[in-house]
């Protein structure tokens, strides 16, 4: 199983991003699929989840009417798309997968892909 993010980089607050993960090796359609993010120095925190339908998205309180999550399943691929991003969004972004329902938690994903850097700075 390999999941490939890309799209991080530098933007400057106020400004937009989109991460993208590509998945392969795993029957895609049958995973739910989240985003993460980690910070220097902090844990590795929850930012969004959608379900393997597409059906039923989950943000953070924190980037909850900012980032939008969207998958395509023919594609094998999710999006996080980032808007009126802030210097506390600064972190790697990870893209991951799970079959459980526990869709916030970090521990109940059974796929990571390797990250990718989100800098907002001016």
């Amino acid at each position: 199983v390999q999941l490939q993010a890309s799209g991080g980089g530098l933007v400057q607050p106020g400004g937009s991003l989109s991460v993208s993960c590509a998945a392969s090796g795993l029957t895609f359609s049958n995973y739910n699929m989240g985003w993460f993010r980690q910070a220097p120095g902090k844990e590795r925190e929850f930012v969004a989840a959608i379900r393997r339908s597409g059906l039923g998205s989950y943000y953070a309180d924190s980037v909850k009417g900012r980032f939008t999550i969207s998958r395509d399943n023919a594609k094998k691929a999710v999006d996080l798309q980032m808007n009126s991003l802030k210097a506390e969004d600064t972190a790697v972004y990870y893209c991951a997968a799970t079959r459980s329902v526990a869709l916030t938690l970090v521990g109940q994903y059974y796929y990571w892909g390797q990250g990718t850097l989100v800098t907002v700075s001016s």
